[in-house]
Order: C-alpha cells, then structure tokens, then sequence
C-alpha cells in the first residue's frame, strides 16, 4: 500500500503543471518559446531513458561495451513500435492535426516513460525499504514529473477556451502510468520490461518532437526560430538541472 501511495505522489505530481496552462491566454511568441521548452525537456526525458536502457545493453561483454542479442531485439522491436504506431496513428486521424490529438500522442510516450519510472521505484522500495536511497528516488521523479506536464500542455499554450476535464484526462494518461509501474515493480522486476517500455518511450517521444517543431516553425519570423532555438536548449538545460537533484 505505502508503495502504491508514493507511487501516486510522483505520478499526480505531473498535474501542478495543469493550473497553469488552463485558460491562459499569452503573446503568440511566448507560446512559441515556452513550446520550445517543451521541446527540450522531451530531447532530455529520450537522452534520460536511454541512459536506463544502455546499463542494461551494455554490460555483457567487451568490458561493459558488449551486448545481449536478446535484449537488442526486445530494445530496438519496441523502439521502432512506438515510433511507428503514433506514425500510423496520426496520419490515419482525420484531427492529426488537433491540439488534443498531438497532446494524446505526447501524453502517451511520457506515459511508457513514467511506467518504467515506477518499475524502477517498486523494485527499489522492495529491496531495500523506505530508507535515504528510496527518498531520493521518490523527490527525483516528483520533481522530474513536474516538468513533464508541460510538454504534454504544449500544444495548448497560448489557446484559450481549453476545459479542464479533457486536460485532466491527458495529464492522467501521462502520470497514472507511474502508480501502474510502481505496484509491478514492487512484485516484479524485470530487465526485458524495462526496455520494453523504455523503447516505447523513446520510439514515441522521437516522434511528438517532429510535430511540435513543425507548429513551432510554421510561418515564423528569424528572430521568432532563433527564440525556439534558445528554448529548446533551455528546456533541456532544466530537465538536466532538474535530474540532479
């Protein structure tokens, strides 16, 4: 239960970003460089992952370069699934174009990233308790998860009129994964799980990059592309402090 509880600590910790978003109305530029941050903290969250799965991959042979062709092909399967399955999604959609639709998208590889988030807690609480090690953990993804509610709002930024209801249910999709994970780990650890869903992950988050990007350029001025430049590289600045602590 205790696990279960801090799981959901971490997990419905993504919802502090939601206030903030909803029916807030700012300058078309503004949106452009806070969807730019978005950007980064995404780039961030797959360089994250990754850093998961390779301790994992590479640590059979060849001091630690060498890798199992078994978990390659359970990493690499996943990791094109994910990208390929919101590939298909969107351009079968007839609202692809949508703010709902990309936040969906976004929602779900934030999703497969805080499932292997709380595989990660479960198993550690199961091992060693409730102790210093487990705490870190626990403040690290709070505060990590706190972040990710803003790229899963990008696509809203700037937009006014959005209802609360359907933001919250998408803020769910990303953090509800977390308690899911969490009471697996507790029970089950597995390495083939964790690149499973750490594929998914980074295939899907590769993938809601592209069309924020398009948004993001989409009859911009110089200054404008230079400003999303400089956000992006923000955003991924934060993600990195962020994970620090």
């Amino acid at each position: 239960m205790v696990v279960l509880l801090l799981s959901a600590i971490m997990g419905l910790s993504i919802f502090i970003t939601l206030p903030l978003i909803v029916g807030r109305g700012m300058r078309d530029v503004t949106a452009k460089f806070l969807g730019a941050v978005s950007v980064g903290i995404i780039v961030f969250l797959i360089a994250d992952v990754f850093t998961d799965s390779a301790s994992i991959l590479y640590n059979n042979t060849l001091a630690g370069y060498g890798t199992n062709a078994f978990y390659d092909l359970i990493f690499s399967v996943s990791l094109i699934a994910g990208f390929l399955v919101l590939y298909l999604a969107e351009t079968r959609s007839k609202n692809s174009g949508s703010p709902y639709m990309l936040s969906l998208f976004i929602a779900l590889g934030i999703g497969f990233q805080n499932l292997t988030e709380g595989l990660v807690f479960g198993s550690s609480y199961n091992s060693i308790g409730l102790v210093g090690v487990t705490l870190v953990i626990l403040v690290g993804f709070v505060l990590q998860n706190m972040t990710e509610g803003f790229p899963i709002s990008a696509p809203f930024i700037g937009k006014v009129g959005q209802k609360m209801i359907p933001m919250a249910i998408l803020f769910l999709v990303g953090g509800l994964p977390t308690i899911i994970g969490g009471g697996i780990g507790y029970f089950y650890s597995s390495s083939v799980l964790d690149l499973l869903f750490d594929g998914l992950a980074i295939g899907a988050m590769f993938y809601v990059i592209l069309p924020i990007l398009r948004s993001l350029f989409r009859n911009s001025e110089i200054e404008v592309i230079r400003l999303v430049y400089m956000g992006s590289f923000l955003g991924f600045l934060l993600g990195f402090l962020v994970n620090l602590i």
